[in-house]
């Protein structure tokens, strides 16, 4: 049953949609991004506070950024900030600890300096670059707000100042500093319980407006669509493995076209 429909477009929110879109908080990563797309002052915020830097301002800010890696694994980021120094930061949320490797977090820092450094660049020319994890539980298990990870020089205890820094920050950490507040506000899932106004404008405007329960509605949709196709790749790849059936009998049982099969059958030989 569908509980109301968006003017004339004939566009539908389903009532379930609606009781998962209100479940949502700023720890799923679709609807964190969807708050945080064409929004400067979100990015901003999140960062000043991170960072611990009043004043800095965010000059750029893109959400699901591909950064390809032609020969090897290519990276999805969930958020790429600038500020007005040049200085590079990638934003990610996790709720599952698995999901904040260190060594995830090492190549995302890799891919970030890769697709900043053109050719005949020099060296000296890599802006100082953040890769900031924001994870639902205390990942590094210490009971900090934040850990900041750098390199020193073992000898002198100084640091080595590459301009790569790496944080962790603790989701579940709750207290009445403005790290605190802001995990609090990532857990929300209602938003006149918010403590930050720019967060919770967001958070209102794709959870109680019409026009936002739309756009939510068509992520979910389009999540489904994608699970639902994968589901159809996991069955192809067995099909092809057996050897029993033809390129186009697989393509008329799975629903997906012989061009799709055929690459598939592509990256199962490679």
């Amino acid at each position: 049953m569908d509980i109301w429909e968006e003017n004339e477009d004939s566009k539908f929110v389903s009532e379930e949609d609606m009781r998962r879109i209100k479940r949502f908080c700023l720890f799923d990563d679709d609807f964190m991004t969807k708050c945080f797309e064409g929004s400067i002052e979100c990015v901003e915020l999140v960062l000043r506070i991170i960072i611990d830097m009043e004043d800095l301002s965010v000059t750029e800010e893109r959400t699901q950024v591909f950064a390809e890696n032609l020969l090897n694994r290519s990276v999805r980021l969930d958020v790429l900030a600038s500020d007005s120094t040049g200085r590079k930061y990638n934003i990610e949320i996790q709720r599952q600890n698995k999901g904040a490797d260190k060594r995830r977090a090492r190549y995302h820092s890799s891919m970030i300096d890769v697709n900043i450094l053109k050719k005949g660049d020099d060296f000296d020319n890599l802006p100082e670059t953040y890769v900031i994890f924001i994870t639902e539980n205390d990942v590094i298990g210490q009971k900090k707000s934040v850990y900041h990870i750098n390199r020193y020089i073992e000898e002198t205890g100084e640091k080595f100042g590459d301009g790569a820094n790496i944080l962790y920050v603790n989701g579940a950490y709750r207290d009445e500093t403005p790290i605190g507040m802001l995990m609090h506000d990532f857990a929300c899932t209602e938003p006149s319980d918010m403590k930050y106004e720019v967060l919770k404008e967001r958070a209102r405007f794709f959870k109680e407006s019409k026009e936002g329960n739309v756009i939510m509605s068509g992520i979910m949709e389009e999540l489904r669509e994608e699970a639902l196709k994968e589901g159809k790749r996991t069955i192809v790849m067995r099909m092809l493995s057996l050897g029993k059936y033809g390129i186009e009998e697989i393509a008329e049982i799975s629903g997906l076209s012989v061009d799709e099969i055929k690459e598939l059958g592509a990256d199962k030989t490679a």
